[in-house]
């Protein structure tokens, strides 16, 4: 392959534009599942104060107390992480699909939960 005089720099330029891209990537769907851990592993405490900043609400979303009341009620836990990625309609945000039980029972498909990055931090959408 030759490379012509001046084309070598765009070369590697693209290439180090291309190695941030893939370690931000990283960066924001590890915090996304860290944070759709620590919602489900603080659930069970219906506590608020913690949940509440892991959390979207607002808008048409129903208030924390409310939503998570519902969640502890129908005993949803997290199984595990199947995959996440960047939602490509915002760079701010990634889909989470998450093995998800309720009351114990294992859903047959994986959740798919939408993790957004507000201000202070990442909130899960259900």
């Amino acid at each position: 392959m030759r490379i012509r005089r001046g084309s070598w720099g765009v070369w590697v330029s693209g290439a180090v534009w291309a190695l941030l891209a893939c370690s931000s990537t990283a960066s924001k769907t590890e915090a996304a599942e860290e944070t759709v851990r620590r919602f489900f592993e603080a659930l069970p405490s219906e506590d608020c104060a913690v949940l509440g900043p892991l959390l979207a609400t607002g808008g048409s979303m129903r208030p924390c107390e409310e939503a998570v009341r519902e969640m502890h009620e129908h005993g949803l836990s997290l199984v595990g992480i199947v995959e996440s990625k960047l939602d490509g309609r915002d760079a701010d945000a990634v889909l989470v699909r998450a093995r998800i039980a309720r009351d114990g029972e294992v859903a047959k498909e994986p959740w798919l939960l939408r993790v957004e990055r507000h201000a202070g931090g990442w909130r899960v959408r259900f």
